[in-house]
């Protein structure tokens, strides 16, 4: 069913950047969606790219959020609730506004400021957010991060940014990241079953992408256990300055 679709050749270029995908989220808790879809269209068409993306997605992102068993995951909910609530509200109402805004003109909008941000920490400069009563900043991050996510299904920058500027520990880094995620890639799985991107004809094409990427996802996991807080950061950073700029490219060629 899968060389019905593609040619056998395209088929292993697309199992490898799926590896390379779970490599870079193994390290960095975030990025496989946007390399997978980067990598995929560039070699068969957007929608068959994006159903590929959507069954690995959702098991990385779940393998992420219960490393450290369930009992930490509900912790990081109930930790970041108003991320969370504020976040999913907006993703509802932004959703339906997709024909409004040009997706150019949001891309670059989100790009743009995170690829700054991520500059700006690796030069040196440290935004600082209290851990303590934060709760508006939190409210209008999610806000933010869930009104462009439902626009664009691209939220991780925003919320990557909004960690790191927290100064959260490596672990919890991670973890939090693959809650949010997770619950984002249970939303994606089911708004594609409705709308026919995951069908009978690309389902197949999305389980066979499993495996290279959570087999490049346990490689990535070897190596973040291994380096301290501060490597962590700034590849965490580096990773988000690409993914900043590859938003703003998106943008501008429309």
């Amino acid at each position: 069913m899968i060389f019905a679709v593609m040619d056998p050749q395209v088929f292993a270029v697309a199992m490898m950047i799926a590896l390379l995908a779970g490599v870079i989220k193994g390290i960095v808790g975030f990025a496989m969606p946007m390399i997978m879809i980067s990598g995929l269209s560039s070699l068969i068409s957007p929608e068959l790219a994006l159903a590929g993306l959507i069954v690995p997605t959702l098991l990385a992102n779940g393998w992420q959020a219960l490393r450290q068993g369930p009992h930490a995951a509900w912790q990081s909910v109930a930790q970041f609730r108003v991320f969370l609530g504020v976040g999913l509200a907006m993703l509802l109402i932004s959703s339906q506004l997709v024909r409004v805004l040009p997706a150019s003109v949001l891309l670059m909008g989100i790009g743009a400021p995170v690829a700054l941000f991520a500059v700006l920490q690796l030069l040196g400069w440290q935004l600082r957010l209290p851990d303590k009563k934060r709760g508006w900043i939190e409210a209008a991050i999610g806000g933010f991060a869930g009104f462009i996510g439902g626009m664009s299904g691209v939220w991780g920058p925003p919320t990557v940014a909004y960690l790191t500027a927290l100064g959260t520990p490596k672990r919890d880094h991670i973890r939090v990241q693959g809650v949010v995620y997770g619950l984002g890639a249970v939303a994606l799985f089911g708004a594609h079953i409705g709308s026919g991107v995951l069908r009978a004809q690309t389902l197949p094409f999305s389980l066979a992408l499993v495996f290279p990427s959570i087999l490049g996802m346990w490689v990535g996991l070897q190596v973040q256990d291994r380096i301290d807080h501060v490597i962590f950061r700034r590849a965490t950073l580096a990773v988000l300055l690409i993914a900043g700029l590859n938003l703003v490219r998106r943008g501008m060629v429309g």
